[in-house]
């Protein structure tokens, strides 16, 4: 697959400027100017940022009232109880909102819903469960902004609903007491991209201001915010960028048992950000994906070191579980594409029995991956199929649903991945439908680009270097690990690993010599040999092996010298 290399067009001066007014080394400096972080209150935010920098919850729409509610229904002693979502951002919006209502004497009752027989957001029956048990009032987190009928049918029954969500807005907001989320149409909250943890971690926020309480009583949670928000791959800027930078610093001392625990069940070193994306996320969401999703929110409320311990053990057999069910529908997935050759088609839109809905997302994740185009998998149940979809940039999926809506029963998410049912018999009109929006969008001229925030040659590297990116941290959307070109290295070696899987190479440049890894090339092993002159993309890291640190290469690209 070709791919596009866009470099910037660095202003020296800038970087200069940058260099001698705080010190930076020239690669900080470089990617600083390029990221447009120049002012000294943004790169004092971006770098080191304080509690100061949150911004204020009550600009959030509807977060007054929120907040009002709230309290007034803990004056009455009214039930209340939590409704989120069975994934990561789900799991620990509730932890953080169920314990710090208990923190301040409230004991509240939570809902999941079952992924598996429930699907995603508010249902019916959920709502007949609630009502019986005798909640008043129902708190939406993570979900919520879509589910019109069902909060309508909540208020029938005698319950009061607050949404607080963070996917995007339909036409008609639900008929709710108050629907906090900054991607309302009248939003003037600064930051409309957070997770849906992110929208509770302001809401406990917003109430801890209304009761004078300290701010201890809200900061102490942002070790578990910052692994939903992380999880979530919201873009990690702004006040999210505020979340995940300060609340790494306090899950590397967690108080948090089973957070604890799933570090070290982990096997990650290191506390950072991939550390959470790798380790931490897939855990916890392999509970939600397999069907018991209880056990994750037990984990991160129990207090008994024993049970931490068995729920750490049970997460890690779901994960495993998980692995090999999305490894069997991935290889029978991309069978069906060969086979049919929709590869040719401008979205991959794909359909089989008995596929686990709750890992096709993972799965249509890897499938866009590998062949650079939008795709849905859905499973057939009954006499529906149910899925997600998962979108490249510069392909708003959301809004290309929006256009094919007389083929869908429901759906949610945002422009780049979805979930979605539509019936049996409209899987056909479906794809008919989807491709032709595709093809209106001219989706075939998206061609994947690798941003390059600045060239360098073997000369301009070192461990200090390296590791000074750090400063960086945390990776993630919209603050990706920087990428560098160096043209013209000679290849000393070159062959592939794990059965062909992957790239191993040797690159010179003089007399400097570094090692370079490219995960899932190991094809190119074929298409080059000792000697040619390549010029590659990637990022660089340390690699420690037997108690030695190296610098190396991770291989995003590679082309021949011109």
């Amino acid at each position: 697959m070709i791919k596009k290399w866009q470099i910037y067009e660095t202003d020296n001066e800038k970087v200069q400027e940058l260099i001698d007014k705080y010190n930076l080394n020239l690669l900080l400096a470089t990617i600083m100017v390029n990221r447009n972080i120049l002012e000294t209150e943004k790169l004092d935010k971006f770098l080191k940022p304080t509690r100061n920098d949150f911004h204020n919850p009550f600009l959030m729409p509807d977060m007054e009232i929120a907040v009002n509610k709230i309290l007034d229904a803990i004056e009455k002693k009214q039930k209340i109880i939590i409704y989120g979502d069975y994934d990561a951002d789900g799991i620990t919006s509730i932890t953080v909102l169920k314990s710090f209502f208990k923190d301040i004497g409230v004991d509240v009752g939570s809902y999941i819903p079952n992924r598996l027989e429930e699907g995603y957001g508010l249902n019916k029956p959920a709502v007949d469960k609630i009502a019986k048990s005798g909640y008043e009032l129902m708190i939406t987190v993570d979900c919520g902004i879509s589910a019109i009928q069902e909060i309508d049918y909540a208020n029938k029954l005698g319950i009061d609903t607050i949404v607080t969500d963070h996917h995007e807005v339909g036409e008609c907001l639900p008929n709710a007491i108050a629907i906090v989320d900054a991607k309302r149409k009248d939003n003037r909250y600064p930051c409309r991209e957070l997770a849906g943890v992110g929208v509770v971690f302001k809401l406990i926020q917003a109430i801890s201001i209304k009761l004078n309480l300290k701010e201890e009583s809200y900061l102490k949670y942002l070790d578990i915010v910052c692994i939903g928000t992380i999880s979530d791959i919201v873009p990690l800027i702004d006040e999210n960028r505020v979340i995940a930078k300060l609340g790494l610093m306090l899950v590397n001392q967690t108080k948090n048992l089973g957070l604890k625990s799933l570090l070290i069940s982990s096997g990650y070193k290191k506390i950072d950000s991939t550390t959470i994306s790798f380790g931490v996320a897939p855990r916890i969401n392999a509970c939600g994906r397999m069907g018991h999703v209880e056990e994750a929110l037990n984990l991160f409320l129990s207090n008994n070191i024993n049970e931490v311990q068995d729920l750490t053990k049970q997460l890690n057999s779901y994960n495993i579980k998980r692995q090999d069910i999305e490894k069997n529908i991935y290889e029978e997935a991309v069978s069906q594409i060969e086979e049919k050759k929709l590869d040719k088609n401008n979205m991959i839109v794909l359909a089989g029995e008995n596929w686990h809905h709750g890992v096709i997302g993972i799965v249509a994740s890897k499938i866009t991956e590998k062949y650079f185009k939008p795709s849905i998998l859905l499973c057939y149940e009954g006499e529906e199929a149910t899925g997600s979809g998962r979108s490249i940039p510069g392909f708003d999926l959301h809004d290309a649903l929006m256009k094919c809506l007389e083929h869908i029963e429901k759906f949610g998410g945002h422009s780049m991945a979805i979930g979605i049912t539509i019936k049996r018999n409209e899987f056909q009109e479906f794809c008919k439908s989807i491709e032709k929006v595709a093809e209106d969008e001219h989706i075939e001229e998206i061609m994947p680009v690798i941003q390059i925030d600045a060239k360098i040659s073997l000369n301009d590297i070192n461990k200090e270097m390296v590791e000074s990116l750090e400063k960086l941290e945390p990776f993630g959307e919209g603050n990706k690990m920087p990428i560098f070109v160096i043209k013209n290295l000679k290849i000393d070696s070159i062959r592939a690993l794990t059965e062909g899987k992957h790239l191993k190479l040797t690159l010179r440049e003089g007399n400097n010599i570094i090692n370079a890894i490219g995960f899932n090339m190991g094809n190119l092993a074929e298409e080059y040999k000792i000697g040619d002159k390549i010029d590659v993309a990637g990022m660089l890291e340390i690699n420690s092996f037997n108690g030695i640190d190296s610098v190396q290469i991770n291989l995003k690209d590679i082309m021949k010298s011109i």
